[in-house]
């Protein structure tokens, strides 16, 4: 094919223009308050009008922004300094509502291409009056979510509404839909309960019931309302317990691929729906499946490698409630193979190894097995003389590091210092890995610890000057796991698993 000069010209114009724009990461942050504090009641939306002083946009509307910096840790903490640099609020006064889908755009006009990582936060009572503006901004207004346009007559930046819709998920799915996956993020986010593979059953319950209520009558904007669903499912449930949500949304993306590939209307049929909601429900009773496979992959595991008498018992030490390593020391305990010397760690501050013992104490009715709860700062006492520490996981990342209740990498220390020999045993549904970089630190309410306080405080007293952290979950680094067991068995191909993980998210949220 033969082309001329002139005919390439505007292709090489297009191009020389392309390599001059800067590339520009920003974190956008809508503030949103709901009316007496009550989330039931539909929120309203500040949005700032840019000053004429700031490089792009003068007298805008827009949301609190701000450039993501090398030194940053995340785009949220970009989006923290910046609330905090021109409004003066703080998480004092703000809690992160949640997080939207990145994407980029390009806009000549300023030179930039532009990649939005979109952040909403609700402004708790009392808290406009501490909104104190700084020179980027000449004021502010709040607005109905609902009415924020991209027509130039609403006088906003560009991509303005594209940008809200990623956090405000009403827009796209409707009122019906957006309530009940807002109602359904925010049961996961307040579940400080359930283990990780319980919140994955419980996404997909959420997901089941957002499914039927989205509208069907294009079926192109109702694939992608779905895959958004799922996104923020994800990304804004219980983002440190995330990989199995992640896993099992995958798995029904993937099923409602395959049905939709065996349909050609344009729009989709209620019995398609249905279909669809079916194969997923049959998907949540194969994954109930998993944690049996577990328990008798680590039954197998302890007979090859504690070949004992049968009167000798064997030493476990562990700590939490995980549902997987429950199932695991139950099966034992029900088939009386052997006996048992299972020693908890209590799990502060929700003593989740107090459940943990009163479920197998249910199992030990002829005494044959002896359990011991200790305190949490007990671990090396609790660990002589072990034959396993048992860990469950909340998250295992590419390289293997396991992410689990906080006190996991104490006990893992004491319990390789006292007794060499121990075997650090995690017991994993291959739908804990995660191939992206794992989300930060939890931080959860500190009265949790505050409360057992009371006795020596008084119920009145504070602790003026004195930060009260409750991270919930921390690392142990992989070199320190010697077996990984999943409902195939003993593990070693993390960073396969985790490879084909990532190239199933990309296929469907990457183009979002």
């Amino acid at each position: 094919m033969h082309f001329t000069i002139s005919r390439l010209q505007p292709i090489l114009q297009k191009k020389t223009i392309m390599s001059q724009l800067a590339k520009k990461a920003v974190a956008v942050s809508f503030i949103f308050q709901f009316p007496d504090g009550n989330d039931s009641n539909k929120p309203r939306v500040a949005l700032f009008r840019r000053s004429g002083e700031v490089n792009t946009y003068q007298h805008k509307y827009a949301p609190i922004s701000g450039g993501v910096e090398v030194s940053d840790a995340s785009p949220l903490a970009t989006a923290w300094r910046e609330l905090h640099e021109e409004t003066t609020l703080t998480a004092s006064s703000l809690q992160l509502f949640r997080q939207g889908k990145p994407y980029s755009f390009t806009d000549p006009s300023v030179g930039r291409i532009w990649t939005i990582n979109p952040f909403a936060f609700i402004l708790k009572p009392a808290g406009e009056k501490k909104i104190t503006i700084d020179w980027e901004h000449e004021g502010y207004k709040w607005f109905d979510p609902d009415e924020v346009t991209d027509d130039e007559s609403f006088q906003g930046v560009p991509r303005l509404k594209e940008s809200l819709r990623r956090v405000w998920f009403d827009i796209d799915l409707g009122k019906d839909a957006g309530g009940v996956l807002a109602a359904g993020l925010k049961t996961l986010q307040e579940d400080h309960e359930s283990g990780a593979r319980q919140l994955a059953s419980a996404a997909l319950d959420i997901y089941l019931d957002v499914i039927p209520r989205i509208d069907t009558s294009n079926r192109d904007t109702w694939w992608k309302n779905i895959q958004f669903t799922a996104w923020h499912l994800w990304k804004n449930g219980r983002e440190s317990m995330g990989a199995p949500i992640l896993s099992v949304v995958l798995s029904s993306l993937s099923l409602i691929e395959q049905h939709l590939q065996s349909s050609t209307q344009s729009s989709l049929s209620k019995e398609l729906i249905e279909e669809i909601c079916a194969a997923i429900k049959n998907l949540a009773q194969q994954r109930n499946q998993s944690a049996t496979k577990i328990a008798t992959a680590f039954s197998s595991f302890l007979d090859k490698t504690f070949p004992f008498p049968p009167t000798k018992p064997l030493k476990i030490v562990t700590l939490s409630s995980s549902s997987t390593i429950t199932a695991s020391i139950s099966l034992i305990l029900e088939s009386a193979s052997r006996p048992l010397d299972i020693h908890i760690l209590e799990s502060r501050p929700l003593f989740e190894g107090v459940t943990a013992a009163r479920r197998f104490s249910s199992l030990n009715a002829e005494n044959k097995n002896s359990i011991t709860i200790h305190t949490d700062a007990s671990a090396a006492l609790a660990s002589k003389d072990a034959h396993i520490l048992l860990l469950g996981a909340d998250l295992i990342d590419k390289a293997g590091n396991v992410s689990n209740k906080t006190g996991s990498l104490p006990a893992v220390l004491a319990a390789k210092h006292v007794s060499p020999d121990v075997k650090v045993v995690v017991l994993s549904e291959k739908e804990k890995v995660l191939p992206f970089d794992p989300p930060g630190h939890e931080e959860n309410d500190s009265e949790e610890l505050i409360r057992g306080w009371k006795g020596i405080l008084g119920p009145d007293v504070g602790l003026q000057g004195v930060g009260v952290t409750n991270v919930y979950f921390e690392w142990v680094p992989a070199r320190l796991v010697d077996v990984y067991l999943t409902e195939d068995g003993a593990e070693t191909e993390v960073e396969a698993w985790a490879r084909e993980v990532q190239q199933k998210a990309g296929h469907f949220f990457d183009h979002l």
